[in-house]
This record gives structure tokens, sequence and C-alpha cells, in this order.
């Protein structure tokens, strides 16, 4: 994994500005820490910063190919999971290599079967390939957009980058945002619309998505997305596919020419991957396998079970590592870790984020690239299989909103009466929600009930697991960790998402499938383990903590987050014991006190970045 960006400018001379893509590239050297290079021309520069995890001694980039008197380059940020057979696929075509890294696959790829490669990558990624011929970029990005790509225009510029921080070392850029770019903040945040890059002429683009860009201007193509098609398989065909594909998954993101070790929280996503790493390594006499868990001090005096989690990791893990003689590492944080840990988040994010919930994930991933440098997750099973309790509520998939976000008249609220009017809240998310729903493939003939959970399906992948996936690439990269998701393969998606409900819930169970297809794999303790999310604080010392936050933010005369939220509304918060009981009010995990911390990253976010409201 690694960062890239890039400039464009039809009018200007870029030769002369070497400094400038210097300071772009070195903003990403946290994802890319082994190595970092630069190409210049006179319209188009850029920049990459490298993790080297394939072909650790070769690769370097921007690499540059030539095909007779045609140069073309490249800046790539990924993993191809199938480059192996592509290599033996151009071979028999006489292109000859130089490296074993799947960046020249790629490069090739493109060379030979132009934009249509696409079509033939399995992988996670986002790359751009300048053709110095023709004057034209080509970029794009994952079909589950797990590699992020934001984009800034202006005039005669196109300017890109792995996070906005990159395209904002570009003095051409700035950090305006208006109406739309707060709401994202205020009242879709910690999510974020998929395209929306939050700034004024900031863009990101979607997954799914590629982009030519040539003085004749930009233009931007959907070349995958979920389709609705009927599902022809018997159950028992279904659970045997679903086996198949994630075996055939992990066997080949375990491919790697640096160690891989497995998050393993006890639950059955982590530890269905964390059993197949465990086989794989055997069947190829590799070292024993390392699993890491995170938990916080003093969780075992203060966890009490409840709804959203309703057990505690634990015991589900020690079972796990012995079963599979793993070499497991428990990492605990204290309180003052994760206060801390707030700060870096939001600059890793370069957005609030989802407060101690990113900032935990960014110490955990701190500590495991110790000694690791790529790490297996389960991240993505519960949007794909229908696992959260939102899938399974009559009330949730008949409501015309977002499950995770049904507090956003509370957030409205908090707001200064000029800012609520301004940015209307409460509207902005009914319209997102509107144009979500307005996109849901369906089936002619499919009952209302089918169509409701279809629309349920289609807004957790595409609205929901975006956010979980911004904070795996974020939080990750900002360790020098490359994080990979094997439930994101997009054969895997495809399939599972045209299975029908009740396979889905099979055994009268949510993941019913995928618990089926586990069988013989997993120990029936962690097959029939009721859903528990990603493990947060239960400690008051954190909410104390929070609080204590946000009485410095009041008292910080010079904070521009008082031009938009009410001093007087979080001065009763404060004031109260309301906000230790509230519901969350983002996602299962994000109540009371994240609220405080989300409040703080607002802050440390808007005079970071020297934000200008518009």
């Amino acid at each position: 994994m690694c960062g890239i960006t890039g400039w464009i400018d039809w009018r200007s001379n870029l030769l002369q500005h070497s400094d400038t893509l210097e300071a772009m590239t070195e903003t990403l050297i946290a994802r890319g820490p082994d190595a970092g290079g630069t190409w210049l021309s006179v319209h188009c520069a850029l920049g990459h910063r490298r993790l080297a995890v394939m072909d650790p001694s070769n690769g370097s980039q921007p690499m540059v190919r030539y095909r007779g008197n045609d140069q073309y380059v490249i800046v790539y940020n990924g993993e191809l999971y199938n480059a192996i057979e592509l290599r033996e696929e151009l071979q028999r075509h006489d292109w000859k290599f130089s490296t074993s890294c799947d960046t020249e696959v790629l490069l090739i790829a493109y060379m030979h079967w132009g934009k249509a490669c696409l079509d033939r990558l399995n992988g996670i990624f986002a790359f751009a390939v300048w053709d110095v011929q023709a004057e034209e970029l080509f970029a794009a990005r994952d079909r589950l957009g797990v590699k992020p790509f934001f984009f800034y225009e202006n005039n005669s510029q196109f300017i890109f980058g792995s996070e906005l921080k990159a395209i904002l070392a570009n003095p051409n850029a700035r950090p305006i945002i208006s109406a739309d770019g707060l709401a994202e903040i205020f009242a879709i945040g910690p999510a974020r619309t998929p395209g929306q890059g939050i700034y004024e002429g900031f863009s990101e683009l979607k997954a799914g998505q590629c982009m030519t860009v040539s003085r004749a201007g930009k233009q931007i193509r959907t070349y995958w997305q979920l389709e609705a098609k009927p599902h022809e398989h018997s159950l028992e065909k279904t659970i045997e596919q679903v086996q198949s594909l994630l075996l055939d998954t992990m066997n080949r993101q375990m491919i790697s020419d640096v160690p891989i070790c497995t998050l393993l929280s006890g639950g059955l996503d982590s530890s269905a991957l964390t059993a197949m790493a465990v086989q794989y390594y055997r069947d190829s006499a590799a070292q024993p396998l390392h699993t890491y868990s995170i938990d916080y001090v003093d969780n075992d005096k203060h966890f009490q079970s409840h709804a959203f989690q309703p057990s505690s990791d634990a015991p589900f893990i020690q079972l796990m590592t012995n079963k599979l003689s793993t070499i497991h590492h428990y990492l605990q944080f204290d309180t003052p870790e994760l206060i801390e840990a707030l700060h870096d988040a939001t600059l890793a994010r370069d957005l609030p984020g989802m407060a101690d919930i990113d900032s935990s994930l960014l110490l955990f991933c701190r500590e495991i690239k110790n000694d690791a440098t790529v790490a297996i997750s389960g991240e993505a099973a519960d949007e794909i299989f229908g696992g959260y309790p939102w899938f399974h509520k009559e009330e949730a998939l008949n409501a015309k909103q977002f499950p995770w976000s049904l507090a956003t008249k509370f957030r409205s609220e908090l707001l200064t009466d000029e800012m609520r009017n301004w940015i209307k809240p409460e509207q902005y998310v009914s319209k997102r929600f509107e144009e979500a729903a307005a996109e849901v493939p369906q089936l002619s003939g499919d009952a209302a009930d089918l169509k409701a959970i279809r629309q349920m399906s289609y807004l957790n992948i595409t609205r929901f697991m975006p956010t979980l996936l911004d904070r795996k690439d974020r939080m990750s990269m900002a360790a020098g960790l490359e994080v990979r998701v094997p439930f994101c393969d997009h054969r895997l998606v495809e399939y599972v998402f045209n299975i029908p409900w009740d396979y889905k819930t099979s055994g009268d169970r949510e993941k019913g499938i995928l618990r089926q297809a586990l069988k013989g794999i997993l120990p029936d303790e962690i097959i029939h383990r009721k859903k528990s999310p990603y493990p947060k604080t239960h400690n008051p010392a954190y909410l104390a903590a929070v609080r204590e936050l946000m009485k410095e933010v009041l008292e910080d005369s010079s904070s521009p987050i008082f031009q938009i939220i009410s001093r007087k509304k979080i001065e009763q918060l404060l004031s109260s014991s309301e906000s230790s009981s509230l519901v969350p009010w983002f996602g299962q995990l994000m109540s009371g006190p994240q609220l405080y911390a989300y409040l703080y990253q607002v802050h440390v976010w808007l005079k970071h970045y020297r934000v200008t409201i518009a």
C-alpha cells in the first residue's frame, strides 16, 4: 500500500514547481515510509510514497514504461490479488517484465488492454496513468472503494491525492467549506456522501469509477456497480459457493513478501479469516500465524452487556488462539492514550472521524506495525451479509432515513440558529437518503419486503461501509500498516447481494448463510456467538476526560467551532447528566462520550487546517 498524488496544469510549466510536488508527496510519508519518488513534465507532475509489500527490492514509483516512442507513467496504491494470472496472460502476448511487483503488471495491463483492463482486475486500488504522447491522465478506483482517490479542479488545474492533505499542500487548493460541506460534517458525519470532498472544488472518485483528464476536460465513467439478479442456486449450493469464494479470496490475499498477521476479536468474521490464514500457512509450511486483539484498561470491570454489545471478546479470543495455536498479542490501551490520539486520528483522516473508535484503531495499528507490515481484517462482513440490528427491525427497514443516523434532529439542535437555517441539516440528510434510495437496483416482481431488504443491503454497502473502510485505511496507513479486507472481494459482494433473505438468515440467525458456510472451519461456540461490534472503552474515566476536553474548547475564545455550534447548548450538556445516557447517534458505538470527542475533533480540524467558512 502506498500514497499517490499528482498535478496537471495546462497553462503552467510544472518543471518549475518541483518543490510543490515534493511537499505534496511528503504529506503521504506515513502511507509509504519505505521510499518515495516524483516525476515531472511540463504539464503533469506525479508523486508517490511506497510501503513495500511485493518485491521490496524493485517496483519503485512513479514507474515508467515505453511502447515504441509512446511513454506511460503510473502511480498506484493498492494490491492486485490476481497479478500472477494477469502477468502470465500478458507474457503470452509477448510482454516482458523486469520486476515481480503488481505495479508493473497494472501498467502493462493498461498499455495492452487500455481502459478495459479494469474489468480484469481483482484487488483494491487507486491509480493514475499519464499517457505522455496523448497528454491524457487515466485514473480509477477499486469497485468497493477500499482505496481513496480525492481530486480538486480549478480552471486549468487538476490536482489529486490519496488524502486531502496532499492536495492541500498545493497552494492553489484552499480548505474553503460551504453549506453542503458543513452539512456533511454536522449531519452526515462521520460518514460522507459518496463523491463528497467536503471543501469547495474538492471531490472524490466514487467506488467503481474511472476518470479521464485531458485538454478537452474531465470525463467520469462508472465501470462497476451492484446489480439485482435472480439467484438460481439452492441453499446447499449457495453455502458451498460462499465458502468457495471466501477460501479463494483468502488464498489470494495471503500472498506477500513480508509477514502477514490477522486482527482477531473472537467474532465470526475475524475468526473465520484467521482459521483460513492458519490453514494457508500450514499448507505452505510457513511460520505460525501472529494474531492481535484490542481492549481497554478496566473494561473487564465496567463492561455491561446490552443490545449493541452483548458479550466481551476475551473468552472467544482465547478459544480461537488455543484451537489454532496462533501467537497472540493482547494489546490494551488506557484513557489518556485514547484522548491523546484523538488529535492524531483527526489529522490521519483529515476530517473529524469516529472519535475514540478511530483513535483506538490508530493506536492498535501502531503497535501491530512494530511486528508486521500486512494485516487481515474482517471488516465489511456485516454490511454484506446483513449482520447489523437494523437489518432485522421492521421499523428500520421501513423508515425513510439512514438507520445508523437517527439523531439528526438532536444534532441539528447543537447548531447556532443562523447555521441551522443556512445548512438545513434535516433536509440535507433527507435529500441524500432519497438520492441513495433512488439508486437501488431492484428486480421487477419483488414483493415490498424483498425490496426493503435489498434497499437496506445497498445502503449499507454504498453508504455505511465506506465510513468504516475510510477509517480502516486512514488509521492503518497513518501507521504504515497495510490492512486487507477479504470480505470486500467484488465477486463475493456481487454474489451475496443477490442471495435471498431467507437464505442469508438461514437457521433464523443474522448472517446465517455465512455461519453455515463456516461449519467445519470454526468451532460451534464461535459460529453461534451473537454479533458484537468493534470494542470500545466502557471506562467512566473516558467520559470524564472528553468532557474536560470540551470544557477546554469552551475556554478557547479563538475556536472557530462556535461559529457553527451553540456554545449555550454545549454548556447545558456539560452541566447535565444527559450526555452519559444518550443512545447511539451514529452507528452502534457513538453515543454520549463520542459526541464530545467528535466535537473536539471538529475543533482540531477547523484550527489545524485553517478552514474558511464560505
